[in-house]
């Protein structure tokens, strides 16, 4: 078995991507892969992030659950299909963490940082060597509370925000991995 330098325990180091609205289109509560539309060039951001050897780790809120709109089952579904399409292009998710509760208090809530320091002890990531991205605020702050090296907002309208980088792009996105 051969180990590489970058999976040692706290060497390795995670590209964070937020599901709706980074991954796919948000349409709200989507639950379904009839409603699961990629959004351009995500793939080829997550080429160029594995090329780096980050890890690809999604971190996401889901409280349509708890809610009572969808199912974790139906969570897992269209998690595997997500999967599944990531992977016909040879792009491998390390991880997904999903949090159901709609209660803002539970620490793995965004903006809370439950979700990627669980993934940090998980997988040994370096959070400084790491990068958030999100579509929202809450997406950027649980990256900056969780110790991330850089947070990247992906959006056209919102300008202001504690994010290190606003990118209109996910094609700008590659120029930030190191």
């Amino acid at each position: 078995m051969t180990f590489l330098i970058n999976d040692t325990i706290g060497e390795c180091k995670a590209l964070f991507l937020d599901r709706d609205g980074v991954i796919n289109v948000d349409y709200i509560d989507v639950c379904k892969k009839e409603n699961f539309d990629f959004i351009d060039d995500i793939f080829e951001v997550c080429n160029r992030a594995q090329e780096l050897r980050y890890k690809i780790i999604i971190i996401t809120n889901q409280s349509g659950v708890a809610r009572g709109v969808y199912s974790d089952s139906d969570v897992f579904i269209l998690h595997k299909f997500m999967e599944n399409e990531f992977l016909k292009r040879d792009i491998k998710i390390t991880d997904i963490f999903v949090c159901t509760s709609h209660d803002n208090l539970h620490e793995d809530r965004k903006p809370n940082p439950g979700m990627l320091l669980k993934a940090k002890e998980k997988h040994g990531i370096d959070m400084k060597k790491s990068i958030m991205v999100g579509d929202k605020e809450r997406d950027v702050l649980a990256g900056i509370n969780a110790g991330c090296g850089k947070t990247i907002l992906f959006s056209n309208k919102q300008k202001e925000t504690v994010a290190n980088i606003v990118v209109e792009s996910l094609l700008e996105i590659p120029k930030y991995l190191t």
